[in-house]
């Protein structure tokens, strides 16, 4: 049963969506985009999701599909869903590890059906554990993480991010994981549980945060927008607004002391090393302040870009999209929707110049393509209309 129009890197993959909110739709986003046919599954009342459904964020997460309705509490719902199991490729889900097992979902189960069958699970604390059944949420797992720890100024409160960036993370290793297992599918044959979660994802992002606590006992403070470990790396304000800095290294310091026309700078003993710049992080933002208010952001970053410093300004959304390098990587893409009219999502971030990701087409109506879907895996219209009767799909 193959995508009526297979395209893309990913165009003989089939992949079953039963995802909902963010961090499943952003690992599904990444197959469709390049190419997957992903069959997205709902229940026949949408969950309420009608406002929803035509708003920013939902357009943004589920183009590239194709919608079937099915209530997977019936029998004749699941035996459909295992009729197309049998022939996908991968399925995605983040339930709370306990619901799958209820309509059977579960890996070892559609195992039975399909070997070659990848499941990808993500949930908020693991499929197993003290924490496995807690409902997984965003800002919960920023916190638990530690990222809200190290995230906003010295005296203020822990802060989270402005964005979802454990929901996406965690969407995002999902999609990996699901990669890494097609590719070692073609060796063995045999599909796998791919599993991530919130707060393993959180956790990774850390990164080198995380690696000083384990590997020196350092636990990491907030330090605003101050690198924590080299500096000047910082925000500082201009005559007009502020202006991001990241002078790294003895060179680059060098670079921006002249640059700033601040040579003095350079033979204080305060600031003579990365380390005691940063521990002497308060008086030298104090002097660098004194110097970027002098001009505008413009005139900062035009004259640093020259001087070989790392630098940029700090935009508002709008700002970004009006950015001449944001244009050039047209991070934003026009699809056509059937009654919204021409909208505009993000793009997809990762380039392949022979086989590029594709935004085909807008987020699909409820059960937009029920009865297509149902027509390719070899049931009648007469069963089909049955179906309906019912209230299955």
């Amino acid at each position: 049963m193959k995508a009526p129009a297979a395209m893309g890197a990913l165009g003989d993959i089939r992949v079953l969506d039963l995802s909902r909110v963010r961090s499943g739709p952003t690992c599904v986003k990444q197959l469709a985009d390049f190419g997957a046919d992903v069959i997205k599954i709902e229940t026949p009342s949408g969950d309420g999701d009608g406002a929803l459904r035509e708003g920013p964020d939902f357009q943004n997460l589920h183009r590239n599909k194709r919608s079937l309705t099915l209530n997977l509490k019936a029998p004749a719902g699941r035996e459909i869903f295992m009729r197309l199991v049998a022939k996908a490729d991968v399925v995605v889900e983040n339930y709370r590890p306990d619901v799958k097992h209820r309509p059977g979902l579960d890996y070892e189960s559609l195992r039975a059906v399909n070997p070659r069958i990848i499941l990808a699970s993500i949930s908020g604390f693991g499929q197993d554990g003290p924490y496995a059944e807690r409902p997984g949420f965003d800002q919960i797992a920023q916190g638990m993480s530690g990222l809200m720890s190290v995230t906003g100024f010295a005296d203020q409160p822990p802060l989270r991010s402005g964005a979802a960036i454990a929901d996406v993370t965690a969407g995002l290793h999902a999609a990996l994981g699901v990669l890494t297992a097609l590719h070692e599918r073609e060796r063995s044959g045999q599909g796998q549980w791919v599993q991530s979660s919130l707060l393993m994802s959180g956790i990774a992002l850390l990164d080198f945060q995380a690696a000083r606590y384990l590997m020196k006992g350092e636990v990491p403070q907030r330090s605003g927008n101050d690198h924590p470990t080299s500096m000047p790396t910082s925000a500082y304000p201009s005559a007009d607004g502020y202006v991001n800095i990241g002078a790294y290294g003895q060179a680059i310091w060098a670079r921006l002391c002249q640059a700033l026309e601040r040579p003095e700078l350079l033979q204080d003993p305060r600031f003579a090393t990365d380390p005691l710049r940063v521990r002497h992080r308060a008086e030298l933002n104090s002097e660098l302040a004194d110097s970027f208010r002098q001009h505008s952001s413009a005139h900062w970053i035009s004259r640093l870009n020259q001087a070989g410093v790392p630098c940029g300004p700090i935009y508002a959304m709008d700002q970004v999209f009006a950015d001449p390098q944001v244009q050039h990587l047209e991070a934003a893409q026009t699809l056509e929707h059937p009654q919204l009219g021409a909208i505009q999502v993000i793009n997809q971030a990762a380039t392949l110049k022979r086989t590029p990701a594709q935004l085909r087409s807008a987020t699909p109506a409820l059960g937009e393509h029920s009865q297509e879907v149902l027509l390719q895996a070899g049931y009648s219209a007469d069963e089909i209309e049955l179906f309906q009767r019912e209230g299955v799909i």
